[in-house]
């Protein structure tokens, strides 16, 4: 905790790399910790490529490829939402369940998005 003291008030470059550790903390911690956020992780590895493969053209490309980094940042947040949640109200809270019922529909609309971009752009016709 003391880094993000340190984060403040910094400027430039020493910024940037300041920043840049603290999303990779991010990643790291959203892969051991998120089990959906590994197995959304395998789905991306997968998707990637065949998205460069099958798009016919730039467009294609970056609505295919966009879908699916739309579900990893969804679940990120998604994660990040549940631990607060879980940290301020460590007790039974109908706000808080429904705060991490909305973290997880958000999520499911990302997939549905997804899901729909994919058909749409690679369906015949």
């Amino acid at each position: 905790m003391n880094d993000f003291k340190e984060f403040k008030g910094k400027k430039g470059i020493v910024r940037l790399f300041k920043a840049l550790g603290y999303s990779r903390d991010g990643l790291a911690s959203a892969w051991q910790n998120e089990a959906a956020f590994r197995e959304e992780t395998f789905l991306a590895v997968v998707t990637i490529p065949l998205a460069l493969f099958l798009g016919d053209n730039g467009i294609e490309r970056a609505l295919l490829i966009g879908s699916i980094l739309l579900i990893l940042i969804v679940e990120i947040l998604n994660s990040g939402l549940e631990a607060v949640v879980d940290k301020a109200s460590p007790e039974l809270n109908e706000l808080a369940k429904r705060a991490k019922d909305m973290g997880s529909a958000a999520v499911l609309l990302s997939l549905l998005n997804a899901a729909i971009i994919w058909c749409c752009v690679l369906w015949p016709g």
